[in-house]
């Protein structure tokens, strides 16, 4: 009996026997959980990271794909998919468009929404639409032509909307400041036409008083 069981224990598969080994071993010290923290090496501070959009507030974020057109190769060129935002300074009021890359956040676009700006419908693609503006992405000024196109319909035409209409609304704004200046100017004029007016009323009278004095100071008195 005792010849047959070693026989059976050395077929047994390899395998099969580590496993009643690893089972039958006690587990070690190592593999206790002692509930001990480890303090890092090195501690690492908190850095607040500026985006440039703290002083705005969003009035459109939406997901797109831009392309800027290359009068060069007269082709247009993907600048990148990600988020653009219509951004309102809490000061100024100014509006601004800024879109950046998904996952570098790199800025492929970054222009004001002036009065002027004019965003059409782009005549092969209902989900799309184009407009000249200049921007700023590139860390100087130049004029360029955009498209952008968006997932749906919808979406293209709340961008094209609330862009005319802070456009329309920068342009009563400026409207506004500019007869404000204007008053302010003739205002300024008028004060300033007025002033010299008086000083010289107020010379002459000064000058005819000074000169009746004198006048009477040099007439010959009348002997008694």
């Amino acid at each position: 009996m005792a010849s047959t069981a070693t026989t059976a224990t050395s077929n047994e598969p390899e395998h099969q026997s580590k496993e009643r080994e690893e089972e039958e071993t006690p587990p070690t010290a190592d593999d206790e959980d002692t509930g001990a923290q480890v303090a890092p090496i090195i501690k690492l501070e908190e850095v607040a990271v500026t985006t440039g959009e703290e002083e705005e507030d969003p009035i459109l974020d939406l997901k797109a794909k831009l392309y800027r057109f290359d009068k060069e190769g007269n082709q247009w060129k993907e600048r990148g998919v990600g988020n653009v935002k219509l951004l309102k300074h809490k000061e100024s009021g100014k509006v601004r468009l800024v879109m950046r890359q998904s996952k570098t956040l790199k800025i492929c676009a970054n222009h004001l929404v002036v009065p002027s700006i004019n965003v059409q419908e782009h005549h092969a693609n209902d989900k799309s639409c184009v407009w000249h503006a200049t921007d700023f992405a590139d860390g100087e000024l130049k004029d360029e032509l955009f498209c952008i196109r968006f997932a749906s319909i919808e979406n293209c035409k709340t961008f094209r909307e609330t862009i005319q209409g802070v456009a329309e609304d920068q342009g009563k704004k400026e409207k506004g400041k500019d007869a404000t200046d204007a008053a302010a100017l003739l205002e300024k004029l008028s004060v300033g036409d007025e002033k010299p007016d008086v000083k010289e009323k107020e010379g002459k009278t000064e000058g005819g008083e000074e000169a009746k004095t004198e006048t009477e100071k040099t007439e010959p008195t009348s002997s008694t």
